[in-house]
């Protein structure tokens, strides 16, 4: 079902890097959700009055904000799509992280106001009524509803869009919240115990929890991660794919939004090369890699002695001694320049970003492993923590 709706509604779906495939994507969940959800907050709604269940009426309320969190998600993926103005030269995606916190206080509000309804019905003592026809159509809303988290499950993995992954684990939540209720009419039919009120306070911390998840997995790009691993080894592949690249660093990703990045990134060549000749490789690169990335690409070029025999041998011994300090160590920029009597070996060592050791401590352990090669020179590190 789901990959006919993709092919009936979505022209050229695979090109997910496209924002006005993205925004058909955003469009086409939000409708589907608008509809499922509002035919379920009306279907449920008449079920708990049938049934005097405040857990399903508090489910129907649920489903019914469900069908609002839809709309502002067709709002969020518009505004997601306006192009780079002055005012935002990275573009607008962030408004998907905006909408998913949108979507979770929505989630809370229900939860909190469900809660408040089954406290009242314990209160009161009121019981729910059993019928066979409730029990089967609770049974229809889970797999409608599980359905519909599978949907926007998958069409969120394609574009990477958080506020549809948060639309999904909402589905998925309603679904356990709905199957707790289906429990509480089973159970009324063998107990005059006001079982229906404890079972929406159960429903209710189910979807604070809901609502709690979708906060903390929104806040986490808001507040920049570690880039995807599969995207840095893509990046990291496609620019050592050139002949006259002897290696990259310093590799640096930021997201604006899914489908917005921007990686930065240093690339060595030759310093024998013609300096004319490895800029118009470096722009080579920019584009080839922008284009079949997707992604905006900035490459600064960083020369490299890889044809003085001397150079490279100390180059070799002094990196082999930092990676025996700690084999996570990575080193790049080495070069030997002269300074009267002396020779300053300068390299930049990159360290892991949660290494413990301050910075000045690992330096002087670089520089005791690496000056006892040779006391000719005078050892320079510089310590980098890896952004990856």
């Amino acid at each position: 079902m789901t990959s006919l709706i993709v092919r009936l509604f979505i022209k050229d779906s695979d090109n997910t890097t496209n924002p006005s495939v993205r925004t058909r994507y955003g469009i086409v969940s939000s409708l589907v959700g608008i509809v499922v959800n509002l035919f379920l907050s009306i279907f449920k709604f008449f079920l708990g009055l049938i049934a005097n269940s405040i857990a399903i009426t508090a489910d129907a309320i649920n489903n019914f904000s469900d069908s609002a969190s839809s709309i502002v998600t067709l709002i969020s993926f518009k505004l997601a799509a306006k192009p780079a103005d002055r005012d935002h030269p990275f573009g607008h995606g962030r408004m998907e992280y905006v909408c998913s916190l949108v979507i979770a206080a929505f989630v809370l509000f229900v939860g909190f106001e469900s809660a408040k309804s089954s406290v009242s019905r314990i209160i009161g003592g009121e019981t729910s009524k059993f019928s066979y026809f409730i029990v089967i159509c609770l049974g229809i809303s889970i797999l409608i509803k599980l359905w519909l988290g599978l949907f926007n499950h998958k069409l969120g993995k394609k574009i990477s869009s958080t506020a549809m992954i948060a639309v999904a684990k909402d589905s998925f939540s309603d679904c356990l919240a709905t199957g707790v209720t289906l429990i509480s009419v089973v159970i009324s039919k063998f107990t005059n115990f006001p079982i229906d009120g404890y079972i929406g306070i159960l429903v209710s911390l189910l979807i604070f929890r809901a609502g709690i998840d979708i906060i903390r997995d929104t806040l986490r790009p808001l507040l920049g991660t570690a880039p995807d691993p599969e995207l840095v080894k893509k990046i990291e592949a496609s620019v050592m794919g050139y002949e006259k690249i002897h290696g990259i660093h310093d590799l640096i990703v930021h997201e604006y939004g899914p489908g917005k990045i921007f990686a930065s990134l240093h690339a060595e060549v030759s310093s024998n090369e013609n300096i004319m000749d490895s800029h118009g490789l470096i722009d080579l690169i920019e584009n080839e890699v922008s284009k079949k990335l997707g992604i905006e690409i900035l490459i600064h070029m960083d020369p490299l002695e890889v044809e003085n025999e001397e150079v490279m041998k100390i180059r070799d011994e002094i990196y082999d001694a930092i990676r025996k300090l700690d084999n996570s160590f990575t080193m790049h920029d080495f070069r030997i320049v002269p300074s009267g009597n002396f020779k300053n070996i300068l390299f930049d060592v990159v360290i892991p970003i949660d290494y413990l050791a301050p910075d000045n401590i690992v330096s002087d352990m670089v520089i005791n492993a690496a000056g006892a090669l040779d006391s000719s020179f005078v050892i320079k590190p510089t310590i980098d923590r890896n952004m990856i």
